[in-house]
């Protein structure tokens, strides 16, 4: 089920987050932020395409949940603004709902862990902490979950 995905990601994340939190070297530590920065916007990315799909699955004929499938295969760079649009490509109701409840330190950590993703993959040295790494993580699963009651998943 592609909503176990999500959970197994989930607890990878969680696991990762505890052993990196167990380097005393701030160096390490780093090492670790930036690893696990690139694998919560992954997580993003991955909720998107699963919730949304199994959404789709689950409410229309086959034909149509493989198109939306296929539509959501690679949405990367996913702030949330696109997160919001593909609600509304839904219902456009979704995306008011969505917006109301993100707003604020949600959507700043959803946006700021895609930027600073994209800083890693060019190079950039960013200076990220794990702790504030751990608190954009804490805040995507927040938006994970809005997604799943969104759907009703």
């Amino acid at each position: 089920m592609p909503l176990q995905e999500i959970a197994r990601q989930r607890q990878r994340l969680d696991d990762l987050f505890e052993r990196a939190g167990q380097f005393q070297d701030m160096g390490d530590q780093s090492h670790w932020a930036n690893y696990l920065c690139v694998l919560v916007s992954g997580l993003v990315e991955n909720s998107v395409r699963l919730v949304y799909s199994e959404y789709a699955l689950r409410c229309s004929n086959p034909q149509v949940a493989s198109f939306v499938a296929d539509r959501l295969k690679r949405p990367g760079n996913l702030k949330m603004e696109e997160i919001l649009l593909i609600a509304s490509r839904f219902d456009s109701k979704w995306r008011s709902w969505l917006e109301e409840r993100t707003g604020g330190e949600l959507k700043d950590a959803v946006d700021s862990i895609v930027d600073k993703r994209n800083s890693i993959a060019h190079g950039e040295a960013i200076g990220l902490s794990l702790g504030v790494v751990k608190r954009y993580y804490v805040a995507t699963v927040s938006v994970v979950d809005l997604m799943h009651e969104q759907c009703g998943l």
